[in-house]
């Protein structure tokens, strides 16, 4: 069988997997199903030295990654007027099962999603297990301070641990902060703390400081800093997201700070939060504010 076959093949099963668990009703798994194979569907679209789908199927897997997107969206926003069904994605099966030789119209009225990374819920940077094991993962990836301005405030977080009843059984556990205004958009580029190594308990140690890469005062209305939770999965074979905290603009001060935790999926607008668990256990910070 050739390789483009078997990726074909994993396509088709991430689909029939994803629509099992939206008809089954269990939606954070559909969404994370669905948003996983719509990233690597647009890793096909976007790859330029890739030489197995002609640029038609491309288009053409660029409009399925946006339907899988669009049943995600209805998911995540039950109230949503625009939905898109379960059964019309259904009727998109035959597509993704016989792309190498699917020459039929698209069924819907989409364009592909604009070339941008796709990001699944807890699927960041890792779903390309080979890829990232070869680039040595662990290492995180932090960003230095800004230089100093006048009059401006300048912020250090510290994470120095988060609380988790099954602390001990997270394999490889690291943190990534994101700066979102009031729409979920990034105002930063994404940081990763570098991988865990102290557990105890029932808390994971981090210890590690990470600059915020705008000045307080430049942050605009709204605005939150995500702390995203995340743990390779050996039985997935990849790196999934647990579960997510954040803080908002009236809670940076200077000295300690416990925030608490949310249930996956991250939601970076904030409307649909559940807690991660009744258990006093929480994400634990550290402010300092560097004014010039």
């Amino acid at each position: 069988m050739s390789d483009v076959t078997k990726t074909v093949q994993k396509w088709h099963a991430s689909f029939k997997k994803g629509t099992d668990f939206d008809s089954w009703g269990q939606l954070v798994e559909a969404i994370d199903e669905y948003q996983i194979l719509a990233r690597q569907l647009q890793k096909e679209v976007q790859s330029s030295n890739s030489h197995d789908f002609t640029e038609e199927q491309k288009k053409t897997l660029g409009k399925f990654a946006t339907c899988l997107e669009m049943r995600s969206a209805s998911l995540h926003c039950t109230q949503s007027q625009e939905e898109f069904k379960l059964e019309d994605l259904k009727k998109l099966e035959p597509i993704i099962k016989n792309i190498l030789t699917y020459n039929k119209g698209f069924p819907f009225d989409v364009q592909p999603v604009p070339l941008r990374r796709i990001l699944a819920p807890g699927e960041e940077e890792n779903l390309e297990l080979e890829e990232e094991l070869d680039a040595g993962t662990g290492a995180g990836k932090l960003l230095p301070r800004l230089p100093s301005e006048p009059g401006m405030t300048l912020l250090t977080l510290t994470i120095e641990k988060i609380g988790l009843k099954d602390a001990g059984q997270c394999i490889d556990p690291y943190i990534t902060v994101s700066v979102k205004d009031v729409n979920g958009i990034d105002l930063n580029p994404v940081q990763e703390t570098p991988v865990a190594t102290r557990k105890e308990d029932t808390y994971i140690h981090f210890s590690v400081d990470v600059e915020i890469q705008k000045h307080v005062e430049k942050l605009p209305k709204g605005t939150a800093i995500f702390f995203e939770f995340k743990h390779y999965k050996p039985k997935k074979r990849f790196t999934s997201t647990k579960c997510f905290a954040f803080m908002e603009m009236d809670e940076i001060k200077p000295g300690p700070i416990v925030i608490e935790l949310y249930k996956k999926p991250t939601d970076f607008k904030r409307k649909k939060l559940n807690l991660l668990t009744k258990k006093p256990l929480y994400l634990h910070l550290n402010q300092t504010l560097h004014k010039d």
